[in-house]
């Protein structure tokens, strides 16, 4: 008798028959980018950004024709992270790039194919790396939109209305406690620009005495520096305003509190 950890008879190869497994496992991507639009005005101004989502029209059952996230099945010699980054680049032509982990999805029925459970994963990637898109075999159309037209006004196939709410919400927090605004901003940018970028991913951000706070709150010190010449004068532009601004960088410092709150 062939015994295994802790005493117990191990389980002969005919037993694992037994043993149901789910009928499939993909990983699905929410694919997160801001979209740039220079404003015209008499006046300088800063550009318009729009938070979108990438989605994929799909042309076969199931939800033919509903837009859906991009994402497949995994294969038994891959990881699903590796799951996501070759579904990715398969369907969109994008690199797996800045994808990090959200959560599984297990709802019973979310999938009339059968017993379906997908994992979920989330990316915010430069406007550039989505300009050259394209559509693979198995899709017929792939399409940015803003977040609240793909929740309010797209009909979203399987469970994946569920996955964005999830991974929107997620990628704000990471915008309020990381450093991750700076994939959206040159080297050297203004507090304006960075404020902007901020509100453009979470709306409701709203904070008075936010330039005084970043720059001097002792917790957030080290985030920026100033943007000085050989001559340790200070950079300035007026590239977005009238009156020139100080140009800040991004330092490495990592925060382990809300960096901008």
């Amino acid at each position: 008798m062939r015994m295994g950890k802790g005493g117990r008879e191990a389980p002969k190869r005919d037993d694992v028959k037994k043993y149901r497994t789910p009928d499939g496992i993909p990983a699905d991507i929410v694919m997160f980018t801001l979209a740039k639009q220079e404003r015209k005005a008499a006046t300088k101004a800063l550009p318009r950004f729009d938070l979108k989502v990438m989605l994929i029209k799909r042309k076969s059952w199931p939800f033919a024709g509903a837009w859906a996230l991009p994402g497949g099945f995994s294969q038994e010699d891959e990881s699903l992270f590796e799951t996501a980054q070759r579904e990715l680049m398969e369907e969109t032509g994008v690199d797996g790039h800045h994808l990090e982990y959200l959560g599984v999805y297990s709802k019973p029925g979310r999938d009339p194919r059968g017993w379906v459970i997908s994992h979920a994963f989330f990316a915010l990637v430069e406007e550039t790396v989505l300009e050259k898109r394209q559509a693979a075999d198995d899709a017929h159309t792939v399409g940015l939109f803003t977040v609240q037209e793909a929740l309010d006004e797209l009909d979203l196939g399987f469970d994946h209305r569920e996955i964005l709410e999830d991974a929107y919400k997620r990628i704000q927090q990471q915008m309020l406690h990381t450093t991750i605004a700076k994939q959206f901003l040159p080297p050297h940018f203004t507090l304006g620009e960075l404020y902007q970028v901020i509100q453009t991913v979470v709306p409701d951000f709203a904070e008075l005495n936010f330039i005084r706070k970043i720059t001097s709150t002792r917790s957030r010190q080290g985030i920026l520096e100033e943007v000085r010449d050989e001559e340790g004068k200070p950079l300035l532009s007026n590239q977005y305003s009238q009156r020139p601004a100080q140009l800040y960088r991004f330092t490495d410092f990592t925060p382990r509190l809300s960096i901008y709150t």
